[in-house]
């Protein structure tokens, strides 16, 4: 009778507990508006609202599960570099997110 008690809380408890640690099916962190709107959140404690605001718009790539977000250069010319021709100095901050489970992998600054 016992061990009929503990499977029958063990089954009944077990889906509860599971249900917790619920994980979206396509990830926390599903597209790459998403990715962007987390690395804003992390970004700004670091570098400040005033920085991250000038790097504005952020760009995000998928690779195999990692989402990368990148700043916009803005050159002295008012023009954004995406890699283009025309090159300016300075460096754009880089963070890479894990589309699974919302992970900080790395995060940088270039000068």
């Amino acid at each position: 009778m016992k061990r009929l008690l503990i499977l029958v809380c063990v089954f009944t408890l077990v889906p509860f507990a599971l249900a917790h640690n619920y994980k979206p099916p396509s990830g926390y962190v599903p597209d790459s508006g998403t990715a962007v709107r987390v690395a804003e959140a992390v970004l700004v404690p670091v570098y400040g609202q005033k920085q991250i605001e000038s790097e504005k718009p952020f760009r995000a790539e998928l690779n195999d599960g990692t989402w990368t977000v990148s700043g916009t250069l803005k050159c002295p010319d008012g023009k954004s570099w995406f890699g283009t021709e025309s090159r300016c100095d300075g460096g754009v901050t880089v963070i890479q997110i894990s589309k699974d489970d919302g992970r900080i992998i790395s995060m940088t600054h270039g000068k």
